[in-house]
């Protein structure tokens, strides 16, 4: 049996998050606390940017075809009405995180939050990177909570 467009969609869409979702925890929990623990801060930012620099091309395709699987669900399931009620919170909540990412990976990360970064690491590094660490955690938290909501939320789970 071969799927219909929108279980294309809804796996493209999974294995979009599965992959950009898991990058941010792997950032979160693995790269950014290991690169904190350097004591030479160039040291630290370049590992930091060594993966960064990887990671970065991969989870810019990931998030637009999480968007772009996502517009295509919608408009199968004609569901644009649902942003009209309250009762579907996490359907905002889902496209806000992926705003807020769309809006870090392909515009303010290029044009200045990268080139800030580094300034800021060079001059006291375990703020900065603590500073990271917990800017990436609230991401993290957000993220794991807008993929939990909508799980249940799409499957009518939540009240």
């Amino acid at each position: 049996m071969i799927p219909d467009g929108l279980s294309l969609a809804r796996a493209v869409h999974v294995l979009s998050l599965v992959h950009w979702i898991g990058g941010v925890a792997a950032v979160t929990t693995i790269v950014l606390p290991l690169a904190r623990r350097l004591g030479d801060a160039a040291a630290a930012v370049e590992f930091f940017e060594s993966f960064e620099r990887r990671f970065v091309r991969q989870v810019r395709i990931s998030i637009a075809l999480a968007g772009l699987s996502g517009l295509y669900m919608l408009h199968a399931l004609d569901a644009w009405d649902r942003f009209r009620h309250l009762t579907f919170w996490w359907l905002h909540l889902m496209v806000a995180v992926w705003c807020v990412f769309a809006l870090m990976v392909f515009v303010i990360e290029p044009l200045f939050a990268h080139r800030k970064f580094r300034e800021f690491a060079m001059q006291d590094a375990p703020r900065a990177f603590t500073l990271a660490v917990r800017l990436h955690v609230v991401a993290l938290t957000v993220s794991a909570l807008a993929i939990g909501a909508g799980v249940l939320g799409s499957y009518g789970a939540l009240p």
